[in-house]
Formats: C-alpha cells, sequence, structure tokens
C-alpha cells in the first residue's frame, strides 16, 4: 500500500505497485493490437458518449469543444485527451506513470497536439489555480487506495456548473469472473495482474463518495465488453463495466 506524502502532507491515494506497472507497459499504449488493445476498443465506444455528454450540458455541439478545460485524471498515454483536444478543448492530461506521460508527450507531438501532460496525482499535478469544466476519471478510480480522497482531490478542480464523468468496474462475481478470470487468464487479452477486484468500486459506493465531495449524479449505464471478438457496447446492465455523470452546482 502507497505511503508517500502529497503536496499537503497527506497520504498518498496511489498505490505504488500500480504506478510501477503502468510504468511497464507505457511502451504499448499506442498499439491497438497489442496489450491496451481493450483499451482502444472501449475508449473507441466511450469518446462518443463522452462527447455527446459535454455537448449535452453546456449546450454546444460535439465536435466543438473550444473554450472548454477539460483535465483526464489517470489519462495514460492520452487515447481520450488527443481526440478531445482535436475538438478544440484545452486538455491537462494527468498520470501517476512518469513513462505513460512520456509516451503521451510524444505522441502529441507526432500530431502536432496541444496537450499540457503532467506527472503525478491530482493533489500534486493540478495547481491551485487550475479550474476545469470537465473532469475526466475514465478506468481510474479502481487503481487506487481512497476512492473519496482521490475524489475530493481532483473535484475541488472543478468549476461551479462543471461535469465529470468517471467510469470503473462494478465489484460483483460477474465483473471477477469476467474482467479478471476471463480476460486476463483465459483469454490473457489483458496482462495478469492489471485488476484486483477488492478496489473495484460499485455504483452505489461511487455515487456516495461523489456525493460527499458535492456532486449530483444524473447519468449511469453499463458497457459490456467481449474479449473473444474485441467488441464493446453500451447496456442496461451496470454488473461489470459502468460509467457515471455527475455535476458540481452552480454558483
Amino acid at each position: 500500500m502507497a505511503t508517500d506524502k502529497t503536496a499537503t502532507g497527506l497520504p498518498s491515494t496511489i498505490r505504488s505497485d500500480e504506478v510501477e506497472r503502468f510504468n511497464r507497459l507505457s511502451a504499448t499504449w499506442w498499439n491497438p493490437a497489442g496489450p491496451m488493445r481493450p483499451l482502444h476498443v472501449i475508449n473507441a465506444l466511450r469518446l462518443g458518449l463522452v462527447l455527446e455528454q459535454i455537448a449535452r450540458h453546456f449546450g454546444r455541439l460535439p465536435v466543438d469543444l473550444t473554450g472548454l478545460r477539460v483535465a483526464d485524471i489517470g489519462c495514460g498515454a492520452g487515447l481520450m485527451c488527443e481526440p478531445l483536444a482535436e475538438c478544440g478543448a484545452q486538455v491537462v492530461g494527468v498520470d501517476a506513470a512518469a513513462n505513460n506521460i512520456t509516451a503521451a508527450r510524444l505522441h502529441a507531438s507526432q500530431g502536432c497536439l496541444n496537450i499540457d501532460y503532467r506527472i503525478g496525482e491530482p493533489d500534486v499535478a493540478l495547481h491551485d489555480g487550475d479550474a476545469f469544466d470537465v473532469l475526466l476519471l475514465l478506468e481510474v478510480v479502481e487503481h487506487v487506495d481512497n476512492l473519496q480522497a482521490f475524489l475530493r482531490q481532483a473535484t475541488r478542480h472543478l468549476k461551479p456548473g462543471g461535469l465529470v464523468l468517471i467510469s470503473t468496474i462494478n465489484r460483483t462475481p460477474l465483473s471477477f469472473a469476467t474482467a479478471i478470470v476471463g480476460a486476463e487468464y483465459i483469454f490473457r487479452v489483458l496482462p495478469r495482474g492489471t485488476h484486483r477486484w477488492a478496489q473495484f468500486v460499485r455504483p452505489a459506493e461511487l455515487a456516495r463518495a461523489a456525493a460527499a465531495c458535492g456532486l449530483a449524479q444524473h447519468d449511469l449505464r453499463g458497457m459490456a465488453y467481449l474479449p473473444a471478438v474485441h467488441r464493446a457496447w453500451w447496456t442496461r446492465s451496470v454488473s461489470v463495466n459502468y460509467i457515471a455523470s455527475f455535476s458540481k452546482p452552480a454558483a
């Protein structure tokens, strides 16, 4: 368990072993046929929903995010950051794994994209003056030690009226069978040890932690992923993967 201190002197919410593992995987992020293939498939589906939610919340077209400040926390090598920047958003990508940020910066430079990538957890990487219209916490909360502390660190940088999108994995017997046994051991579409079932987050737990940070939930939907054929789709069931959206009351 992580014992490092953050900039505020509080215990780190990030597991040091998780950071080490993602550092080892950093070179494979942008290979759509490599170990990160499931994430590429999921990201393609999820991007449409992220753009739809942002457009609905701020009353604009999904392809025009001009003027909006977006922080993608746990951004990996920038799979979501880049398309948002291409739509005109001012994007800050944050990840605790330094090698992920190195890979993200390299790929963004190759596409001439201006993305502000930062190393660390929210309490360190986000500054006192940083304020965002949108926070993305995609496939990251199941990798932290203290969910509520992590959310609090992140959401203190959310503007009044801002939007938060969080995707993660439910803690159910089915998620153990599919996300761990199936994905990591049978189909081997994810490296073994990618997930720890005990750290998966039930929707009610996420809702309580978000409410404690002053957020109001307004959307929840499930996602299914079939590793045998690498296909993902939206579903009513939230028994495995799901995404939830929250907003901060306007001032």
